[in-house]
């Protein structure tokens, strides 16, 4: 069994095949948010620690953190954002940029073990991220896209993803702190871009044993009633063998088909989240739980 272990100074979670799905909330991220960017840019995070809360009572087990806004400082903002998560909820966070300072600033202030959101396959990503993750012994999210961009050959993105693994072995960094991102691609735009991630899925969970995650709502890009979209998405996703993804927990028809599928996966151990979310309140009394008549009905009846 594979276990990827994240954490903040109070609270772990494991990520791992046989699990419940882990869900990582992914709001805080300015991009396409014109008044979330704005605020932020002008030093106004009560947005940020409004979203962050509310993912957190919404379900999501961990916090995506981005600041990338353009023409801002983004150390400095990625850094006073994930001080103001850390101070209002305990949950581990994935510290996500694709600018290296920002990276290196924000892992140093972290107080657990981060996931680093993100590596590529480009060999000067690679040289410059996968040191200072093995200097803080984080864990990382691999994205399967390299100098020659992002192939539409499921067989070049695995290629692309077991290099990241084996480079990321030769820094010391185990397998088990390698979570891969196939790379969702919108499905209104590429008719196979679901089958292409449950394929990756699947070997890339056979063959080199390594966790997975995902933008989730990508694959439902400019698409109507889209959250059906990526719930079934996600529910498929999980039958493939994905262990985690980037989704916002507030869109209850994704949250809900995450949750099914956990039980129909058996990574629900007696059903016992579903029904917790989903039982009925109870009328109160002695009778609390008993259908009126005083008799339970069973399947048969």
């Amino acid at each position: 069994m594979t276990d990827t272990i994240i954490s903040s100074a109070t609270k772990e979670v494991a990520i791992g095949f046989g699990r419940p799905f882990v869900m990582i909330g992914e709001r805080i991220n300015p991009t396409g948010r014109k008044l979330l960017a704005e605020e932020m840019k002008n030093g106004d995070f009560s947005r940020v620690v409004s979203d962050a809360i509310a993912q957190v009572e919404a379900g999501a087990q961990m916090l995506d953190v981005n600041a990338g806004i353009p023409l801002a400082d983004e150390p400095a903002l990625l850094v006073r954002a994930i001080k103001e998560v850390q101070a209002v909820t305990d949950v581990p966070i994935a510290i996500d940029s694709s600018i290296v300072e920002a990276l290196e600033a924000a892992i140093e202030i972290y107080e657990g073990k981060p996931l680093i959101n993100s590596v590529t396959g480009e060999e000067e990503v690679l040289e410059r991220v996968l040191p200072f993750v093995a200097k803080h012994g984080a864990a990382v999210v691999a994205i399967s896209n390299d100098e020659t961009g992002i192939s539409e050959d499921p067989d070049v993105r695995f290629k692309v993803a077991k290099k990241i693994v084996d480079r990321a072995g030769d820094y010391g960094i185990p397998a088990a702190d390698v979570i891969v991102d196939p790379l969702v691609m919108p499905i209104g735009a590429m008719g196979t871009a679901g089958r292409q991630v449950f394929e990756l899925v699947g070997r890339l969970r056979s063959e080199l044993k390594v966790n997975t995650t995902c933008g989730a709502s990508n694959v439902s890009f400019g698409l109507p009633n889209r959250h059906h979209v990526t719930g079934t998405f996600l529910a498929m996703a999980i039958g493939a063998g994905m262990t985690s993804a980037i989704m916002n927990p507030l869109h209850g028809e994704v949250k809900t088909a995450i949750m099914a599928a956990d039980v129909l996966n058996g990574q629900d151990v007696n059903c016992a989240a579903w029904i917790q979310a989903n039982r009925e309140p109870s009328e109160g009394g002695a009778g609390a739980g008993r259908r009126r008549g005083g008799r339970r009905r069973t399947a048969a009846s």
